[in-house]
């Protein structure tokens, strides 16, 4: 959720500092949109890893198999 966090703020930041000419605006609004991209896909990988603990607490996989899965989920991340 920091992370999210932190992201939503660069994306502010960014966008309140090149709405003041033409090609800022157009640079702000590629990197608001990357920023958005990247926070919605992080969100995804913290969803997936809660749903990932709580098949394991559940005992619908075994620890191998949770960690196996974990890794994937965790290299596929942009921020760690």
């Amino acid at each position: 959720m920091k992370q999210l966090i932190l992201i939503s703020l660069m994306f502010v930041l960014a966008a309140t500092a090149g709405c003041s000419s033409r090609a800022g605006s157009a640079g702000a609004g590629a990197l608001g949109g990357a920023a958005v991209g990247a926070g919605a896909y992080e969100y995804k990988a913290h969803r997936e890893l809660e749903k990932l603990e709580e098949d394991y607490k559940a005992g619908r996989i075994d620890k191998k198999e949770y960690e196996i899965r974990k890794d994937q989920i965790q290299k596929g991340s942009i921020l760690k």
